[in-house]
This record gives C-alpha cells, sequence and structure tokens, in this order.
C-alpha cells in the first residue's frame, strides 16, 4: 500500500460482489457520486459487502473517479466508478460493521491514510490489536423515509447560510436534494437565497448555483424578485425555494416583499404562484423543484399554508412526495411555549413541508397493472 494515501471504501451487496471482481470495477449511485469522485489514482481501496459483512482489501485506484468509466456495468445502476488493481495479496475479513464502529470509522467517508493502513493491518491479522481512531465528521445521511430530522442547520467544516438568520434552512435538506436529483455541474437555482445555504451546500457539493433575492444579504446573493427571474427557459436542473410562510418574519423593509402579506390573504398565494409558474419557465422539463414551507397558528386561528400551497405548485408540477422536515430552531420550541401550547389547548408548529415536484416532460407514466400488494388477515 503506497504510503500517506487516503483510503476509500467501496460497498456492494452479494448480488453485485462478482461482478465488482469480474471487471475489476468499484463503483456507486449518484446519492455516493461525491466519494467516487473524491478518489484519485494510486489511492487505497477496499471492498466491504454489505450482506456478507465481508471486507476484502487492499486494492489500489488504476483511475481516478469518474462517471461512466463503463457505462453498462451493473445494467447503469451505479454510473459513479474508478478502475482497480490488487494491490498485493488481497484479504478477507468477517464482521466488518462491528470492527470499522470500533475503529471509529465509516465506509461512507474518505480514510485517513493511518486508518487505510490500520485497516489493512487488520484484515491481514482479525486476531491483532484494533486501532482506534477519532470518529471524523461525516457527510450527511441520505434520507429513506419522509421524516427528516436534523440536529443542527449545518455540516461540514465550512458554514453554509446564516444560522441566525431569519427563518434560515437546513443546509442536509438542501443536500439531499442535491445529490438526489442533479448530477455534479447541473445548475441549482434559489430564487428566494435569503442568507444563501442553497449557494454554499452546492459550491461545496460540485454544483453551478444562481441565488437571488429580494433585499440580499451577501454580496453573491444577487438582487432580484423571484417573480421574474433573469434566466433563459428551460436552463435550470433543479430549484429549490424556502418561501415566506406569511407575514410571520420581518425579512426586510423592501416594497415587493412577499413576506408582508398575510398567509390568511389570497394575495399572498396568488404572489406566490407568480413565483412557481416562473420557476417552472426556467425549468428543464422533468427537473426537480423543492418547496419548504410551514403552517400558521395566530390569534387562535389556524391556516394551513401548506395544503394551500401545494394546491397552486400542482396546478405546474407533478407531485414526486411530501416531507416533513422537523423544527428544532425556532423560538417557539422552549418550556415556557410548550407550557403555554398544553394550558391553553393549542399545538406549536413541529414540522415544516418540503413538498418536492417535477416539471412534466410529457412521458406517459408507469402502468399500475403488474403492483402486487401484500395481504394481511385481519
Amino acid at each position: 500500500m503506497q504510503a500517506g494515501r487516503p483510503g476509500h471504501i467501496f460497498a456492494c451487496t452479494s448480488k453485485t460482489e462478482r461482478e465488482c471482481f469480474d471487471r475489476m470495477l468499484f463503483a456507486a449511485g449518484r446519492l455516493y457520486g461525491d466519494r467516487v469522485l473524491a478518489v484519485k489514482k494510486g489511492d487505497p481501496l477496499f471492498l466491504l459487502n454489505l450482506d456478507a459483512d465481508v471486507i476484502h482489501g487492499a486494492f489500489a485506484a488504476r483511475s481516478d473517479g469518474k462517471k461512466d468509466i463503463e457505462p453498462r456495468a451493473w445494467g447503469g445502476r451505479y454510473p459513479y466508478q474508478v478502475s482497480v488493481a490488487k494491490n498485493g495479496s488481497v484479504h478477507s475479513a468477517k464482521n466488518a460493521k462491528k470492527m470499522l464502529a470500533k475503529m471509529g470509522l465509516s465506509w461512507r467517508n474518505e480514510l485517513p491514510p493511518e486508518a487505510a493502513t490500520a485497516l489493512l493491518s487488520y484484515i491481514k491479522n482479525p486476531n491483532g490489536k484494533v486501532a482506534s481512531f477519532k470518529k471524523q465528521e461525516e457527510k450527511p445521511s441520505f434520507e429513506s423515509t419522509t421524516l427528516w430530522d436534523y440536529p443542527r442547520q449545518s455540516y461540514g467544516k465550512t458554514p453554509k447560510g446564516d444560522n441566525k438568520y431569519a427563518g434560515v434552512t437546513p443546509a442536509f435538506a438542501i443536500y439531499n436534494m442535491v445529490w438526489r436529483y442533479t448530477e455534479p455541474g447541473d445548475l441549482v437555482l434559489d430564487p428566494m437565497a435569503g442568507s444563501g445555504t442553497t449557494l454554499d451546500v452546492c459550491k461545496e457539493e460540485g454544483r453551478k448555483c444562481m441565488a437571488f433575492d429580494i433585499a440580499p444579504p451577501r454580496q453573491d446573493v444577487k438582487q432580484n424578485d423571484a417573480r421574474a427571474i433573469p434566466l433563459a427557459d428551460e436552463s435550470v436542473d433543479m430549484v429549490f425555494i424556502d418561501s415566506p410562510y406569511g407575514d410571520n418574519i420581518d425579512y426586510n423593509d423592501h416594497p415587493g416583499n412577499i413576506g408582508t402579506l398575510s398567509a390568511e390573504s389570497e394575495e399572498f398565494y396568488d404572489e406566490l404562484e407568480k413565483v412557481m409558474a416562473e420557476c417552472k419557465r426556467v425549468m428543464k422539463p422533468g427537473k426537480a423543484i423543492g418547496w419548504v414551507i410551514g403552517d400558521q397558528w395566530v390569534k387562535k386561528k389556524f391556516t394551513p399554508v401548506g395544503f394551500m400551497v401545494y394546491e397552486r405548485l400542482a396546478r405546474h408540477f407533478e407531485p414526486v412526495d411530501v416531507i416533513c422536515l422537523a423544527r428544532r430552531g425556532q423560538s417557539s420550541n422552549t418550556n415556557i411555549w410548550r407550557s403555554r401550547a398544553l394550558r391553553f389547548n393549542f399545538y406549536l408548529r413541529g414540522f415544516k413541508y418540503l413538498f418536492i415536484m417535477r416539471k412534466p416532460d410529457g412521458s406517459v407514466p408507469a402502468s399500475r397493472k403488474n403492483v402486487s400488494w401484500t395481504q394481511y388477515r385481519r
């Protein structure tokens, strides 16, 4: 193993392992594409079979991580790939997940050079002493359910947006959207960028980003009204927008600020629908938009802002899914407000919606004729 090089662990299943070895090619899908693109020629590599809980190593990268080295491999399901070669004798060790946890390592993260060396030593001699490393800060996890709950607003070594900005968006949510619905180099639009969280996420994840706001708080967020986006038709690969939820936050005193309109008025939804129409115009067919919105309860009156925004979105886009974003940082998340909610019999806002929609591309929806539901006895 070449000293001083960071290591990388690739994951496979019992079904895909054979093809990895036959082709001498390790790969991942879009969600882990950033990990593959970080691989450089000569880096030590390992292969973890998640089904068998066995890790193999070490190998060496014969190429940098790229997209579609062999486009037909695994039926095209894993386009981010790296060519590999045996790095001496290949060894295998069982109980890999437990061992990685004991070492403080994650297969999802790049391994520091000393950790890669220690991992190979363990694989060669599983009965030997297990080295332990300070746990590395992980990239955000990819969500597999429709409930997204984040312990903090940002991630990584650099801040994403400003966590003191009113209504700041969780960077984790944008990260998940970016890696699910775009490729590196794609253009992401945030027409109501606020403190620039989308811009910061895109910079770190290798996406281009156009960020606008009617009263931008930083120079790289351009001044513009979201109802007239200065981009060409069908030029954008994804839109992310965290719009005002009504007049509950005093964002700025710009006369065109939609956040001065009450969510109890039709005018509020009419103006947001103009933003939706502009987003649709600049989006490429088939591309995704993520829209964050929350409901309102004020002066003993509940307004289902989310449902009303969804109804407007559905006029322009096809639904993909509805996500619940847990709210942790709002000012009402205190003991005194929880006490008031119980005393006066009302509910604090516990989540926001993230509506994921897609611009129609003219394709015909898949047939449901072959759907087989599992039936349970009552």
